[in-house]
């Protein structure tokens, strides 16, 4: 029989022998930034934004049970705040975890910029260890730079710096959500961002504004202002802002490295005989600019049997599909709606396959496929093959919506991304999807080599 102590020590043993992840709890691909102390300075503690950061240990039981909940919300504050992990187990991250008083895990801090650049206020996360309640609290924590106006002082207000951009919320709620204050951070210095209440008669009136909430962008010297028209998310909201400025570099970047690159309108060092040309003696040029990449084609459905299976199957998922106008399936056939929205819908996959995040596929429907001609039946759609629609349905869960080009037959890709960032997000109006469009009809066996969706 072992001694106890002998048995405590194989245990100890044993598990230390088992292999670890180079990422520790967290994986490349997880949305949770992994940080070190250079990149807790540079990234976090040097940012406009507020950041949650945990402390963990990989073999924690605890900080292995906060996982989903701690990912969940990382997803939900992305482009609102920045949730980070720290490995306090790896041995060149224990002498700053020592330094950030860690004595348990996991341990949770919020960090919220100051004044003081690089000199944050930093404390513990005493809330609820699931993903709503580190949401809201690190909300709450987000900074404010967005101005409160009324009638009384908006003409106050634009009137300061015309040649400076501005931006102007209309909004029914009293409160500043999230979003309007990331936007603020966003163009911190750049644009001045204030908002407006929907009682305020006059200044809606001055603006011609219908409905709430909407942005307004005034560009400055003396340039009409513009109104926004497409969905209220970060991305395409900065977008268009940056019509005006730039938005703020975060994450932070690096500072350079000395002697390595010139300075900003500097010369560069004397070069090596092989860098300079023969003909005229100026340096060659010594970084390679890179080749974009044009976005693969999105996948084409040309048979009724191939929509059915990857679509309208009683166990199908959710799929976005371009039902095509014009009389032929080549791309020269096309109308300029429908190559428009199969480029933006090629740019949103190709956008989530470079950050290897999960998206529904995307297809494109020929005219020439009979079923498109159903489907558009039995959706209530235009049966002209004149028109493109495009359409997101889920027959698993019996749901469809349909994308809205206005009148003026918008497909770009900005109002195409925001589109589809709501269908992963959840919002918006679903409409029920008829169950005669569910093919449940008897089917022969599925052969051996085919794989389920």
């Amino acid at each position: 029989m072992l001694h106890p102590s002998s048995a405590l020590f194989l245990v100890a043993s044993l598990l230390a022998a088992l292999p670890v992840s180079a990422d520790g709890i967290y994986t490349k691909k997880s949305p949770v930034l992994q940080v070190n102390q250079k990149g807790y300075n540079q990234l976090i503690a040097n940012s406009n934004y507020t950041s949650i950061v945990e402390f963990y240990a990989p073999w924690c039981g605890h900080c292995q049970s906060l996982k989903p909940a701690y990912e969940k919300a990382a997803k939900s504050l992305d482009g609102l705040a920045k949730v980070a992990a720290i490995d306090c187990d790896d041995d060149a991250n224990k002498p700053f975890c020592g330094q950030m008083g860690i004595q348990g895990f996991p341990t949770l801090k919020i960090v919220t910029p100051s004044k003081k650049p690089g000199k944050p206020k930093v404390e513990d996360y005493q809330g609820p260890r699931t993903a709503k309640g580190i949401v809201d609290s690190v909300m709450d924590r987000i900074p404010n730079h967005v101005k409160r106006l009324s009638d009384k002082n908006v003409d106050e207000w634009l009137s300061e710096d015309e040649e400076s951009p501005k931006a102007l919320l209309f909004t029914e709620k009293g409160t500043t959500s999230g979003l309007i204050r990331a936007l603020a951070i966003d163009f911190l210095s750049s644009i001045k961002v204030a908002q407006i209440r929907s009682k305020e008669s006059n200044a809606v009136e001055k603006f011609g504004i219908t409905l709430f909430p909407t942005l307004v962008l005034l560009p400055g010297n003396g340039h009409e202002h513009i109104i926004y028209d497409g969905e209220l998310k970060k991305g395409p909201m900065v977008e268009f802002l940056s019509q005006a400025a730039s938005p703020n570099p975060d994450p932070a970047p690096a500072p350079a490295k000395k002697d390595k690159l010139p300075k900003w309108g500097e010369s560069e060092k004397k070069p090596k005989p092989s860098e300079a040309s023969a003909s005229d003696g100026e340096p060659k040029p010594s970084i390679p600019v890179p080749v974009p990449t044009s976005a693969p084609i999105i996948d084409t459905l040309s048979t009724p049997e191939a929509l059915e299976s990857a679509c309208l199957a009683p166990k199908s998922g959710t799929c976005v599909l371009a039902l095509l106008s014009g009389s032929d399936e080549t791309d020269a056939e096309l109308s300029s709606n429908s190559k428009e929205a199969l480029d933006s819908l090629a740019g949103v996959g190709h956008k989530h396959a470079q950050r290897k995040t999960n998206l529904f596929p995307l297809y494109g429907i020929p005219a020439t496929n009979s079923a498109a001609q159903t489907l558009r039946a039995r959706l209530g759609l235009p049966e002209s093959a004149q028109s493109v629609e495009i359409i997101a349905l889920n027959a698993r869960r019996g749901w469809w919506r349909q994308y809205d080009p206005s009148d003026s037959a918008d497909y770009g890709s900005v109002r195409v991304e925001a589109w589809i960032d709501a269908i992963r997000l959840g919002e918006g109006t679903r409409n029920k999807l008829p169950e005669s469009t569910i093919v449940t009809k008897d089917k022969p066996k599925k052969k051996t080599d085919h794989d389920e969706l």
